[in-house]
């Protein structure tokens, strides 16, 4: 069982621990409770309890192949001892890793160093001691942590808490799917549309790009040195290295990647970030467009009794969890972004600038997962304010321009768009000037008592159904 760290300080090791109040980035600092389901992924516990992981199955995934009779078929008293290594992997033994790190000033061959300590003194250790880290290089180890480490984010935090935005709105689509509301492009009024329809925009847009997201390979290499199996097939020329290299990546649960250099190349990284850059600037958007209908007073918002909105104007309740939103998804994509455009270029066959980066990963979800807070916050306060909303629509009759001179169209009426535009642009359009405009059409009776009948507030198109469809 992996155990939790302390949310109300920094997730190091105890000679590093300072308060929340001294730590210099915000997700240990002010955010540190919002971002406690990434600690055991992310931290420098978690990178190491992931290379613990990797070494351990390398080994045992050895001892179970018939041609590396070295090794042998494990007892049953190793296979627990061995799963034991990694099942109650706890913060005490990252401690001891980086004790023992302190002295080979390597965080790889540290952790080869402890799982050693582990499997202590017995007859049946030495051969398993002799086979830790076979053949490997540290990035083998390395780029199959951090392909676990973004598998277990996007699966155990990222993915599910975009589900449950998602489906917030998606209810609160539903929920408005009729309530009728000015549009603007540009700014200016436009054909209206309902809250419920602008709302399913977003969750189509949200749907297909954490579909796009899910999609994303994760991929592991796990072919030595430079990518070539050199010190496998010297060891054991009759072994298929490449088969039973990429046999261990999906015992994994990761895609094999068999054409590298001494590191997995990253592309698929830069995927998995590109993805979220294009979740996250959805979400940019949809901050934005909340903070003005907030500003219109299509929105109110739910204030816990002692809240305060402004420091001077008592009156004032901001919008902050949208602005917090906002500016937390813009950090999260400059780091993405970085991460992107740097982590699949490297000098030759490798150089650090990547593990220098990589360091860095948690850092980029965390300002994601702060934003998601916010935006779940900031949703759940939301409320509609439906006389707001129905007396900007209803007073703007010069929208069903539109609709008048497109049926004008049909019937042929010469130069609709033109006697639209003299009619309505610049001018005070209220609802006699355009009945009496649609009275002197000449077009069928039918047609013409159904434009008389059309309101700003029925000028909707299909987007109920579509809010519904959603």
């Amino acid at each position: 069982m992996i155990r939790a760290l302390r949310a109300q300080v920094y997730t190091g090791f105890p000679h590093m621990k300072v308060s929340t109040l001294r730590a210099i980035s915000p997700a240990d600092g002010r955010y540190a409770d919002k971002v406690n389901s990434l600690r055991d992924i992310f931290s420098e516990y978690g990178l190491i309890r992931y290379r613990v992981l990797v070494e351990v199955r390398w080994l045992q995934f050895l001892a179970d192949e018939p041609d590396i009779t070295e090794l042998g078929p494990l007892s049953s008293v190793m296979k627990d001892l061995l799963n034991n290594i990694v099942d109650e992997f706890s913060p005490d033994d990252a401690e001891r890793v980086k004790k023992i790190e302190a002295t080979t000033n390597h965080d790889v061959k540290a952790v080869e160093y402890f799982i050693r300590e582990k499997l202590g003194d017995g007859p049946e250790t030495q051969p398993l001691k002799d086979f830790l880290h076979f053949s490997c290089t540290s990035e083998d180890i390395n780029n199959l942590s951090y392909a676990l480490m973004l598998r277990s984010a996007r699966s155990e935090v990222l993915a599910p808490q975009m589900r449950e935005l998602r489906n917030k709105l998606k209810g609160m689509a539903h929920d408005h799917a009729g309530l009728a509301m000015l549009s603007r492009t540009h700014g200016q009024t436009a054909s209206p549309t309902t809250l419920g329809k602008e709302l399913a925009n977003v969750v189509a847009r949200l749907a297909r790009i954490e579909k796009q997201f899910a999609a994303v390979e994760i991929l592991g290499k796990f072919n030595g040195a430079v990518g070539n199996y050199n010190a496998h097939a010297v060891t054991y020329p009759d072994i298929d290295w490449p088969s039973l290299s990429h046999r261990f990546v999906e015992s994994l649960g990761l895609q094999p990647n068999p054409y590298t250099t001494q590191i997995e190349p990253h592309d698929w990284t830069a995927e998995y970030c590109h993805a979220l850059v294009r979740y996250n600037t959805v979400l940019i958007d949809f901050s934005r467009d909340v903070w003005g209908y907030v500003s219109l007073g299509y929105f109110k918002q739910r204030v816990a009794k002692d809240e305060v909105g402004s420091s001077t104007m008592p009156h004032k309740v901001n919008p902050i969890d949208f602005e917090n939103a906002e500016g937390n998804l813009g950090m999260a994509n400059a780091l993405l972004s970085h991460f992107a455009e740097k982590l699949p270029i490297s000098r030759w066959q490798r150089d650090l600038t990547d593990s220098t980066v990589q360091r860095n990963l948690g850092v980029a979800a965390a300002y994601l997962v702060i934003a998601l807070q916010s935006l779940l916050k900031g949703v759940g306060k939301l409320q509609v304010n439906e006389a707001a909303i129905h007396a900007d629509v209803s007073e703007a009759w010069e929208v069903l321009a539109e609709a008048v001179q497109t049926v004008m169209r049909r019937y042929g009426i010469p130069n609709p768009y033109e006697k639209l535009k003299a009619l309505t642009r610049g001018q005070a359009v209220t609802r006699e000037v355009l009945l009496e405009f649609v009275e002197t059409l000449e077009i069928p009776d039918a047609e013409k008592a159904r434009l008389l009948k059309l309101t700003p507030e029925t000028y909707i198109g299909l987007a109920t159904e579509q809010a519904r469809d959603i």
